[in-house]
């Protein structure tokens, strides 16, 4: 095989000299004299060189770098933006600014404080319509925000105008920075309040701190939020005009800080990349550092990121002088060290192309990871879409599936109240044919009037079995409160005559209407009758007794009964799904009659001892 050309041997530097005398003296200094011309010439090219590449390659990292810190701070602020959106339309939280009842707000503050940890805000608490704090998830810590005025925030302000703001700025009681997210919640008669969710960063600034490269958030005053280095927070990027500075203190949104301007100043006015000196916290001297701008998603706010630039221009500098001496040394004459060397400039510049090719394949990495965030950001955006209607799905069949189920369990009684008449009928029939047979024309027809009576009672029986089963009746209008009292009655009335000792009733006047529909209002009436039929077991001396109440404004549908009450643990949590008492039971007969009950503006409040449970239903009442 033949040999390539690095395999062959090396020429002797003998064989590359002339063959002459060699050189004079005139043409030694004239040929050294033009060696130091070159040699400087090219050192200052590489020095140029050198620091123009380690600044591209500088302004590349940290652009990058910038880049992957913002998208992790929107992507802490995504995720906290969803969290006031779900809340506003949280049953809970609309029932307890509407009812301002104790156990709904004590149970909210509750619902908040459990929130704490799975999302990791800071804390959230509901403000009603003034901007007063009614619940919050930090209710039990000596600084509670419950019955604290807000009214003067911005971010409260905002969110009555626009219905959601943010708004950064430091805590007025917890003297802690954050972002505070409001969203306005709204009721059928308009505004309820408004639910802020504060956010602090402390998590993603150590992550920040844990980088070499200093980064911190700019609002478009030039007002560092977000730092590596606290010593920053709330310092501006130029001094701010004084009559801007006065506004801004009186807002009290950054307490009483200074406002100072940074140490960090552009070290050339017009440098490409923008270089700046800064003195860093813990440091005494000021440092040279490549800064890059980039804007956060979704904020008005800008990111900054320094980069040491330094250490890393004086190694490009002397990179680029050794590689240029390595390159004018053969043209020079020193064949043998340039041969010599040649080896070492390949390798070098072997290694710089891998550094290159490797910056690339993190460059296209991290931008392929971005791409692939903001794919699941807009999966997770149109899941969560796909979730609330599949939800709302499932919630009206599960008002169905409930239905049904108490279809079933009164179908033996109304099967009882059919058979009666049936057998009445018979015996009317028998006995109208025989007084025909006798011509006796005025009995058979009073036996015949008897049967037409039995059918209606049996067809009203039939109809109201129909019309309960019958599903998507959950339309509000005006419903008859006698008709949902009667109607109940008429599914359960034998089986209470079988069961129950003694049951009372008090059937309201005719033209009592409340906001409602009267199939659903059946079903929570009867869902209440069957716990209280359960509860006295139906024993002898059993009671239960459904009445009504009317306000100015509102009508009240109560059952009773004299059983053992409801257990505490039970009652701590009587309106959460699959908390039972029974060994059958699901838990979710409470849970729907609460649903259907919110949903019509209405509350259920419920009254229990060893004495006896009383169940109240408040609906609204239509004049």
């Amino acid at each position: 095989m033949h040999k390539s050309a690095m395999d062959r041997p090396l020429p002797n530097d003998a064989d590359m000299l002339p063959r002459t005398g060699g050189f004079s003296t005139m043409g030694k200094i004239v040929y050294g004299a033009l060696a130091v011309f070159i040699i400087l010439g090219a050192l200052l090219a590489a020095n140029d060189y050198g620091r123009n590449r380690a600044y591209v390659a500088l302004e590349t990292r940290a652009k990058s770098a910038a880049e992957l810190n913002a998208v992790l701070l929107r992507t802490v602020l995504e995720k906290q933006r969803s969290l006031p959106f779900v809340l506003s339309q949280d049953r809970d939280l609309i029932s307890a600014l509407s009812s301002r009842s104790e156990s709904m707000l004590h149970l909210v503050d509750r619902k908040l404080e459990s929130l704490i940890e799975g999302t990791h805000a800071s804390v959230i608490y509901l403000l009603d319509a003034k901007g007063t704090a009614l619940s919050a998830s930090n209710w039990q810590e000596p600084t509670s925000f419950v019955g604290v005025d807000y009214s003067f925030r911005p971010y409260y302000l905002r969110a009555l105008a626009n219905g959601s703001a943010e708004h950064y700025a430091l805590g007025t009681i917890s003297k802690r920075p954050g972002l505070y997210i409001s969203r306005r919640i709204d009721g059928p008669n308009g505004l309820l309040g408004v639910i802020v969710v504060k956010v602090e960063f402390d998590e993603l600034e150590a992550d920040w701190r844990r980088s070499s490269d200093p980064s911190y958030v700019l609002d478009p005053r030039g007002i560092v939020l977000i730092t590596s280095f606290p010593e920053w927070r709330f310092m501006a990027q130029a001094p701010i005009p004084a009559e801007q500075l006065g506004p801004i203190r009186e807002s009290l949104q950054f307490g009483n800080a200074p406002l100072e301007p940074l140490s960090v100043a552009p070290a050339l006015t017009t440098a490409t990349p923008d270089r700046v000196t800064a003195q860093l916290p813990g440091s005494s001297q000021d440092a040279e550092y490549v800064r890059v701008r980039v804007p956060v998603p979704t904020t008005s706010w800008t990111l900054q990121l320094l980069t040491p630039a330094g250490a890393a221009v004086s190694e490009a500098i002397r990179a680029a002088q050794l590689a240029a001496l390595a390159v004018i040394a053969p043209v020079l004459g020193f064949t043998a060290f340039f041969l010599h060397r040649r080896g070492l400039a390949l390798q070098r510049l072997q290694e710089q192309e891998l550094a290159r090719r490797e910056l690339e394949r993190r460059v296209a990495e991290r931008t392929e990871a971005l791409s692939t965030a903001h794919a699941e950001l807009v999966m997770q955006a149109e899941e969560r879409q796909k979730t609330e209607n599949k939800l709302q799905t499932v919630q009206q069949e599960l008002v169905q599936a409930n239905r049904l189920a108490i279809l079933g369990q009164v179908t033996a009684g109304v099967a009882h109240e059919i058979n009666q008449p049936v057998a009445a009928i018979r015996a009317y029939a028998d006995n109208a044919g025989t007084f025909l047979s006798r011509n006796q024309v005025e009995p058979a027809r009073e036996n015949l009037s008897a049967i037409a009576g039995l059918t209606e009672r049996i067809g009203s029986i039939t109809d109201e079995l129909r019309t309960f089963s019958r599903k998507g009746t959950g339309d509000a209008g005006p419903a008859d409160v006698s008709d949902v009292i009667e109607g109940a009655l008429l599914l359960l009335g034998s089986r209470f005559r079988q069961t129950v000792g003694k049951i009372t009733t008090e059937t309201p006047p005719a033209g009592l209407k409340v906001h409602g529909n009267r199939i659903r209002l059946e079903q929570v009436l009867i869902n209440l009758m069957q716990n209280a039929l359960e509860a006295t077991e139906g024993g002898p001396s059993s009671r239960i007794s459904v009445g009504y109440a009317v306000g100015d404004d509102e009508v009240q549908l109560s059952v009773a009964d004299n059983g053992p009450g409801i257990p505490e643990d039970i009652m701590q949590a009587l309106f959460t799904p699959f908390n039972t008492s029974k060994d059958r039971g699901l838990g979710l007969g409470l849970v729907i009659c609460h649903d259907i009950v919110a949903e019509y503006g209405g509350r259920i409040e419920v009254d229990s001892s060893s004495a006896g449970t009383r169940f109240t239903v408040h609906l609204k009442r239509v004049a």
